[in-house]
């Protein structure tokens, strides 16, 4: 496989480079893996810290400034960040009024952000966890006890965040960021398999003329696979299994909606899903207020996509409408 690297295991650092080059409005901290909002700690704010393996971009670090998150600490390709770098970002964004972690459901990021929560209460700092756990396709993976943690975060960072960018104090940013998270679902579809740049090929094999349903965002096997379906039979597939999960979603209520790439589906084919997803959503009379289209939580370089759908209500879109200045997410700034 061709990729545009220096070399497998610098893959992370130069990305980190990159950033700082990129975005001066954010402190990088290469050799340490630490991405922090250049104003933190804000005065007075809540902080909210996340991580997790690489190769997901723009998660995490391209969701740091203001309105989400006030740091992030990536790990190596698809591997957990160690304690060091979640505690690291909980210090230099602490301004007194507590951190936030969130963390998806992976044990790896589990257990890691867990023992960094420890070191943070350790000294002295007001600490709190909320976990991701929004993929409905499979339970007790390969990297996961329950539910594998997805878009859903996306989610979490974004509405927590907002609450608190307006000064809410951690007991309730912890409680609207649980409350975001219960409401959130996801299914992802892999067209091709991803690789990584330590195995310089594919991470699996997936036949030309298949696809697989309820696919993980590190090639973990989904729910089955299938002969290759038309974007509309996707949707179809997609949606039904969020909407089964949600139960019956009271009539009437909006939806948050992420139509996400997995890396290497291009924005033409993303809109195109995209209107079949809205279309089956509306034939079983769902509403979306808001959404969006495009990579966000991504797999490097697998083709396919996934959908996440977040419960709403007044208060949950006021949140979502406030300013957000990030790499990866932009508006009312």
């Amino acid at each position: 496989m061709k990729m545009l690297i220096n070399a497998p295991d610098r893959v992370v650092d130069d990305a980190l480079r990159g950033m700082a080059a990129a975005h001066p409005e954010l402190s990088v901290d290469v050799e340490n893996r630490v991405v922090v909002r250049r104003d933190a700690p804000v005065s007075g704010k809540v902080s909210l810290v996340s991580g997790g393996g690489s190769g997901h971009e723009p998660l995490h670090a391209g969701f740091v400034g203001r309105g989400m998150l006030d740091a992030a600490c990536p790990g190596e390709v698809f591997t957990s960040p160690v304690p060091d770098q979640a505690f690291r970002a909980a210090t230099a964004t602490d301004s007194g009024a507590g951190v936030l972690f969130v963390v998806k459901n992976y044990t790896g990021d589990v257990l890691n952000f867990d023992m960094a929560m420890e070191l943070a209460e350790d000294e002295g700092v007001r600490a709190a966890r909320v976990l991701v756990e929004d993929d409905v396709a499979v339970t007790d993976s390969l990297f996961t006890a329950g539910r594998r943690g997805t878009g859903g975060t996306l989610f979490v960072e974004r509405l927590a965040g907002a609450a608190a960018e307006e000064g809410a104090p951690l007991e309730t940013v912890e409680a609207l960021a649980r409350r975001v998270a219960g409401a959130c679902r996801s299914y992802g579809v892999a067209l091709s398999p991803c690789s990584t740049p330590a195995k310089g090929g594919p991470t699996f094999d997936l036949p030309a003329d298949e696809l697989e349903l309820g696919i993980g965002i590190h090639g973990e096997p989904g729910r089955e696979r299938r002969p290759m379906m038309t974007a509309a039979e996707i949707a179809e597939v997609t949606v039904d299994a969020l909407l089964e999960d949600f139960g019956a979603p009271a009539a009437g209520r909006p939806f948050l909606a992420v139509v996400n790439g997995m890396g290497a589906t291009p924005l033409l084919e993303l809109y195109g899903f995209h209107a079949e997803v809205h279309r089956v959503l509306a034939e079983r009379g769902v509403t979306l207020a808001r959404t969006l289209v495009g990579n966000y939580v991504t797999s490097l370089d697998m083709a396919g996509c996934s959908v996440t759908l977040c419960e709403a209500d007044d208060a949950l879109l006021r949140l979502w409408d406030t300013p957000v200045s990030t790499a990866a997410l932009r508006w009312g700034c």
